[in-house]
């Protein structure tokens, strides 16, 4: 009989309580009992959620304290050098601290989840390296669900994409550590066996990418060990289609193989016909784990009956696309949310119900399900409908738009001599990235004006007080180009989703950043246009507090789609046009109002790149051009800064050289300066701040360790183009060490200042 599925549910709790739990126990205000007895109630709780949605195919495993692939990594004992000194009878501290980092000990590197905006912690690797199982959460877990009378299927990153995932600290590939990792790997599936784990599920996303011959050599390798000791094993894919892998994955010895019909629905045909002569199971990925939106169920259903038709019942499963991890968790909690909106939307819980429909409709009828797909076609049909969903003003502007509006007036050669002579600023000019730590009372009282305790004036005035602060702070510590600190910003998408036509928002829309970071993204449903402008009354405020140069502070176009939660019924890039249009309104009023530096923030530029390389050049086409639309109507006075971290950047430098901002930051500490390594080989031509101090840690820099980090950086760029700066904004830091470590960063500056000029 066709099955029902679940590839992994949201860990963070409906109210966020893992993260709470977790910086409880960071601040030394909980115990380690306490953290832990937090996460098993949190397991306990999805589980059962799960189990009542009537999903016969449960995981485990899929619950991390802050991220999977360091899971898998602690599970492997693949634990950096730096971190041997640290007291191993308490494994969770190491775990952290691989994290987060000690006063001794920088953090393990982040970079992004394929194309998604979670964040995992980078293996590192060092040839000959040896493993050994360091935990055994997986099988623990698999128990725990057990204990409340629930069997689950396990869930394991596979070998082959987590050593894809790492990176090599000496010149080798990290597949050549194959060998050394199988035995962990079967010793870790042969347990769950004998514990009673019938399947298990192994992600080998890698299959959606372009391949190497020793990663495919290595996957045939894998799979041939393993699958002989391990229970029945689904292979998971997802995030794009199989393609030129398909062959190799039909042909591994599995039981089963999960696609994603969602991001790649062209994949069913070849799928089906590489299956249909032999005995895999098909899980179907039907039910988008990536976006919001309430799915097409009888659309869907056509894709069920035409997998039935061909593999008949008893070799389908149905599930969501891919792990529900980057999904918010209950939609019943969104009260608020206008109605007709709120009847387009499906969250994890409602995701299930979706697959539970699907799973019913095949195994007993249509009729069986006829509620859910009455309800789906009704929410479809308001949705196509809605007026609110366009605007024909702002699709006439998209039409309008051309080349000239792409561009600069002058090359940047040109413009940086303008802007020199117009700043005078010093050699390696220091600045931040944007924001200032979010106190908790700048929290308390942007919660009490929402919720009418406190007046708009009161709420203006507090900011205004906090903004104060911040410029004579920054003044105080020297340095040379300020912000304005952003307390008046939630959040760096979120605030500017609020201002802008075509958005809206949920009050417990949560999803996973990295560790305890959660964020909240908007949700894209109309046409998008700016009514007013959003940023240009704090910065003229900010900028009258100075002398010194106070950059306008803006978040980017393909940033606030990626961020968001954009909608699918028109191409991304065209929304991302929209978004472009929006910004470039606000750029050319905070120029008028005196603002001569604007930084356009992109860090997701690098994350929305497809999988296959096949499809970068349309998408970095439309990328870029839209980054340009949303700079290009500037006088050539006018600086524009952008922002780009945790992300490797080789393989898209000249992309990032057409942006052609003046100035571009970029996350460089965690990596000890390689990021840097790729604008040196591509010579590239504009302004570079490598950061210096890694933002993610509570660890303070010295001035000695910053200083090191820019010789590297003078290795490869040119001094006349190196700024200094952070590698990301300080939200979520302190003010002691952010005073202590901006400190440090103007004392870098001052020494490279003095041996070098």
């Amino acid at each position: 009989m066709t099955v029902s599925a679940n590839l992994g549910f949201p860990r963070i709790g409906v109210r966020r309580e893992l993260k709470n739990s977790l910086e409880a126990y960071w601040k030394g205000d909980t115990s380690k009992a306490d953290l832990l007895a937090a996460a098993r109630q949190l397991r306990a709780r999805h589980w059962k959620l799960q189990k009542e949605a009537g999903i016969d195919i449960i995981p485990s495993g899929d619950f991390s304290l802050y991220d999977h692939v360091l899971d898998m990594a602690f599970t492997l004992g693949a634990i950096p050098e730096r971190f041997a000194n640290l007291d191993k009878s308490d494994p969770l501290d190491v775990y952290f601290a691989c994290a987060r980092g000690t006063d001794t000990a920088p953090a393990m590197e982040m970079t992004k989840w394929f194309d998604t905006n979670y964040h995992y912690i980078v293996p590192e690797f060092t040839r000959g390296q040896s493993f050994a199982l360091s935990s055994s959460r997986v099988i623990d877990e698999f128990r725990e669900a057990q204990s409340i009378g629930i069997k689950t299927r396990p869930v394991l990153i596979g070998p082959v994409t987590f050593l894809s995932l790492g990176k090599a600290k000496d010149d080798f590939e990290p597949v050549e550590l194959l060998e050394a990792i199988l035995p962990v790997y079967a010793e870790i599936l042969s347990t769950l066996k004998a514990n009673g784990a019938d399947c298990v599920q192994i992600d080998d996303p890698v299959l959606a990418c372009d391949l190497g011959e020793s990663q495919k050599v290595a996957l045939k390798r894998a799979y041939d060990v393993l699958a002989p000791i391990a229970p029945k094993i689904m292979l998971t894919s997802y995030f794009g289609a199989l393609g030129d892998n398909l062959e190799l994955a039909a042909n591994l010895p599995v039981e089963g193989l999960h696609v994603d019909l969602v991001r790649a629905p062209d994949q069913l045909e070849p799928v089906l016909e590489a299956l249909v002569s032999g005995t895999k199971s098909l899980s179907l990925g039907l039910i988008d784990g990536r976006n919001i939106w309430r799915a097409d169920l009888e659309n869907k259903f056509a894709i069920v009956r035409r997998a039935w038709d061909l593999l008949g019942p008893d070799r389908l499963q149905i599930a969501p696309s891919c792990s529900l991890l980057h999904s918010p968790i209950d939609l019943e909690y969104e009260v608020a949310l206008d109605p007709e909106l709120r009847s387009w939307l499906a969250f994890a819980k409602q995701k299930l119900d979706e697959v539970q429909a699907l799973t019913v409709a095949i195994q007993r009828g249509e009729g069986a399900a006829r509620e859910a797909f009455s309800a789906s076609k009704q929410a479809l049909a308001s949705r196509r409908s809605c007026p609110k969903t366009s605007n024909r003003a702002v699709r006439n502007r998209i039409a309008a738009v051309d080349q000239h509006a792409l561009a600069r007036k002058h090359p940047y050669a040109e413009r940086a001599v303008i802007q020199q002579d117009h700043f005078g600023l010093p050699a390696f000019p220091t600045t931040t990235i944007g924001s200032y730590p979010q106190t908790k009372d700048i929290r308390q009282a942007r919660a009490a004006f929402k919720r009418g305790d406190i007046n708009e004036e009161t709420y203006l005035t507090f900011l205004r007080v906090r903004t104060q602060e911040c410029v004579a702070i920054q003044q105080q510590i020297g340095l040379d180009v300020l912000v304005h600190g952003e307390f008046e910003r939630n959040d760096m998408v979120e605030y500017f989703g609020e201002q802008l036509e075509g958005f809206a928002f949920t009050k417990n829309g949560w999803v996973q950043s990295y560790g305890s970071r959660c964020v909240k993204p908007p949700v894209i449903y109309g046409d998008v246009s700016r009514p007013n402008p959003m940023t240009v009354e704090w910065s003229a405020y900010a900028q009258s507090l100075t002398e010194k140069p106070m950059k306008g502070m803006l978040t980017g176009p393909v940033t606030i789609l990626q961020w968001s939660f954009a909608r699918d019924d028109q191409p991304r890039a065209e929304t991302c046009r929209q978004i472009a249009l929006a910004i470039r309104d606000e750029v050319l009023d905070l120029e008028r109002a005196g603002i001569g530096m604007i930084q356009i923030d992109e860090p997701a530029l690098r994350e929305g790149l497809p999988l296959r390389k096949v499809e970068w050049e349309d998408y970095l086409a439309w990328a870029v051009d839209c980054f340009r639309l949303s700079a290009s109507g500037v006088e050539d006075r006018t600086q524009i800064h952008t922002h780009m971290c945790y992300a490797e950047f080789n393989d898209i430098m000249d992309a990032i050289a057409a942006l052609d901002a003046d100035v571009i930051s970029i996350e460089t500490s965690r990596s000890d300066m390689e990021l840097l390594e790729a604008f040196g080989t591509f010579n590239y031509p504009n302004a570079i701040g490598p950061g210096v101090w890694d933002i993610h840690s509570p660890r303070v820099p010295s001035s000695a360790d910053m200083v090191a980090l820019l010789q590297k950086a003078l290795e490869t760029m040119p001094a006349d183009r190196l700024w200094i700066n952070p590698d990301c904004g300080l939200k979520t830091r302190d003010w002691p060490e952010t005073k202590a470590a901006l400190g440090q960063l103007i004392s870098a500056a001052e020494k490279l200042r003095a041996t070098r000029l």
